[in-house]
């Protein structure tokens, strides 16, 4: 069929689909999401805080802004939500001078949270559902904020007071991602980008230092697999091709997250030359796991790859999804000659969000910091309440313990100066105060890794837990 009767055909499936679905539904349970209540439940106003509280002293060196992202519906949710599709928000704070200058909270301006909020939508051109809520990078000296297998990316002002739709400067064509990784030493950006409608292909993006997409290339797949991250080598783009994909069953059903477990879905990862050709990739099979996160991936002198990641036997097995069991630290070692993964656990504790020191990323790294996550899959994090220091060099695991009530989220390495080693700096990140309703941005001293904070800033309201966050080196110190 020609173009034109192609789309018409489709469109006309999908409003079937999308009809078939919104009656299903109304068949779903009607209690509230578990990611929409308790420490998750939303905010539901733009603050806009200054010289804020602080116990300790900040860094001098700590001159910059972290953004975090995360969903946060603008209206009461409804039948089939999913925490992963809520309405963006990014939280920001500016520190400089060993002070906390200023919090912001904004909801990013999609046409739907901007429709709940009575106000114009961003401008830019769109793509798609355009809610944008995973994450906020720095690509080509901008902050960015991203979501996967759909919308075009959204810059942020310094301030958090502009927004705009953006695919940067008109170069990207098709979707991107939440999980782009820069190179230190090209200072190129790379993506491994899927979108949720195109079930046979997925996408090695790479985007330039000055933030324009120079590569664009298609790699076939089967069944419209959800690829979350990926990593890069000095040599390869790693593709994670893993058994969660596209489920027609699921959004018939009325689920608004069409992805589930499949097991006729093979596991693989692939081994892209970083510019190669699809027909260049080393496929390489696995026993069945997802990866939502991959904390670094390098190559080891005599060939082989090595990649440290949180997997989970299988993620969104039952009907109505959910994670079903925790993730745990492994090492995998991957052989491009015989295309063979040794796997091996690092820590079975149940953790997320790995970290690293990123000017490591793609190359070979020491540590990995994670946060704890319930074992029983407590969806409100209770009991949750540390972060670890792995040191995959000796094996040992370190612990920084908040407290009961405590709710940590992801943690990020800030170097303390350019050139300083790869653990000597400080960790930074959010963490909610359950009894009383508040959060802090802690600040550790990563190689005094349990003691005391060095410095806590006072938010005096609760931040959602939310996704992923970064921290922005000011360009101009102050």
């Amino acid at each position: 069929m020609s173009n034109p009767v192609t789309s018409t055909v489709r469109a006309a499936a999908e409003g079937l689909v999308a009809l078939v679905a919104a009656g299903n539904r109304l068949r779903l349970p009607g209690t509230e999401h578990p990611f929409v209540v308790g420490v998750h439940a939303p905010m539901r106003a733009e603050l806009t805080l200054r010289d804020l509280p602080v116990t300790g002293t900040i860094p001098p060196g700590l001159d910059g802004r972290y953004l975090k992202m995360g969903a946060n519906p603008a209206r009461p949710t409804t039948r089939g939500h999913d925490w992963f599709l809520g309405d963006g928000m990014v939280h920001g704070l500016r520190i400089a001078g060993g002070k906390a200058l200023w919090y912001r909270n904004r909801w990013i301006g999609s046409r739907t949270a901007s429709a709940a909020l009575g106000r114009p939508a961003a401008p830019g051109p769109r793509r798609g559902d355009d809610t944008v809520n995973t994450n906020v990078v720095e690509i080509g000296g901008r902050a960015f904020a991203l979501v996967e297998a759909g919308s075009y990316p959204v810059a942020l002002s310094d301030d958090l007071e502009t927004q705009a739709y953006d695919p940067f400067e008109g170069t990207l064509s098709g979707s991107f991602t939440g999980h782009p990784h820069r190179d230190p030493e090209t200072g190129e950006t790379h993506a491994i980008a899927y979108d949720g409608r195109v079930w046979d292909s997925v996408r090695h993006v790479v985007l330039s230092p000055a933030g324009r997409v120079v590569r664009d290339l298609p790699i076939p797949v089967e069944h419209g697999p959800c690829i979350h991250d990926c990593a890069i080598t000095t040599r390869f783009a790693v593709v994670l091709d893993l058994p969660l994909t596209f489920s027609m069953r699921a959004v018939v059903a009325g689920h608004r997250f069409p992805f589930r477990w499949n097991p006729a879905h093979r596991a693989r990862l692939g081994l892209l030359p970083r510019h190669g050709t699809a027909a260049d990739i080393t496929w390489c099979p696995l026993d069945p796991c997802f990866v939502f996160h991959v904390g670094n991936a390098y190559d080891e002198a005599d060939g082989r790859v090595v990649l440290d990641v949180v997997a989970y036997d299988s993620v969104f097995a039952s009907a109505a999804g959910g994670l079903d069991k925790p993730g745990r630290l492994e090492r995998w070692t991957v052989d491009p000659a015989t295309a063979r993964v040794d796997r091996r656990v690092v820590d079975p504790a149940a953790q997320e969000f790995p970290r690293i020191d990123e000017r490591r990323f793609g190359r070979p790294h020491r540590y990995v910091y994670a946060v704890s996550v319930p074992a029983d899959g407590n969806t409100q994090l209770e009991g949750a309440t540390q972060i670890y220091k792995h040191d995959l060099t000796t094996g040992a695991r370190r612990v920084h313990e908040f407290g009961a009530g405590s709710v940590p989220g992801e943690f990020v390495f800030v170097p303390a100066a350019p050139e300083a080693g790869e653990d000597e700096g400080w960790l930074v990140g959010l963490v909610v105060d359950t009894a009383s309703d508040t959060t802090d941005f802690v600040v550790l001293d990563a190689r005094a890794f349990e003691a005391q904070p060095v410095a806590a800033i006072h938010l005096g309201h609760r931040i959602p837990p939310g996704f992923h966050g970064n921290w922005f080196a000011a360009r101009d110190p102050a």
